[in-house]
C-alpha cells in the first residue's frame, strides 16, 4: 500500500520560512518522479515544484521560483519543499504526489499517489 505522508505546515508571518517533507512508503521511491501541489480555498489545485527521479532536475511554477526550492533523499524515501519569503498568497493546503513516469510533469492528472496535504498559512 502506498503512502505518501506531508509535515512541515503551520502559520508563518509573511517573508518568513517553512520547510515541508513528504515521507514515502510501500512504493520504489526512486523511481519515482515527485511533485508539490496546492490548493487555496475555493480555487484549483495548482503545481508548485517537481524534482527528478535522481534529483538532477527540478521544475517550478513561475510564482514560487526564486522562493521555494524542493530536494530528495533516496535513501530516506523523502521529498522536501523548502518555502523561503513565504507570502499571504502561499496559504494552501500543500500535497505531494508520485508520479511513475519518466518526463516532469505540471499536470495533477499524471501524478499516480497522492498524500493528504499539510496546511501552510502566511498572514500578513
Amino acid at each position: 500500500q502506498v503512502q505518501l505522508v506531508e509535515s512541515g505546515g503551520g502559520l508563518v508571518q509573511a517573508g518568513g520560512s517553512l520547510r515541508l517533507s513528504c515521507a514515502a512508503s510501500g512504493l520504489t521511491f526512486s523511481r519515482y518522479i515527485m511533485g508539490w501541489f496546492r490548493q487555496a480555498p475555493g480555487k484549483k489545485r495548482e503545481f508548485v515544484a517537481a524534482i527528478s527521479r535522481s534529483g538532477d532536475s527540478t521544475n517550478y511554477a513561475n510564482s514560487v521560483r526564486g522562493r521555494f526550492t524542493t530536494s530528495r533523499d533516496n535513501a530516506k524515501n523523502t521529498v522536501y519543499l523548502q518555502m523561503n519569503s513565504l507570502k499571504p498568497d502561499d496559504t494552501a493546503l500543500y500535497y505531494c504526489a508520485a508520479d511513475e513516469g519518466s518526463v516532469i510533469g505540471v499536470t495533477s492528472t499524471w501524478y499516480d499517489y497522492w498524500g493528504q496535504g499539510t496546511q501552510v498559512t502566511v498572514s500578513s
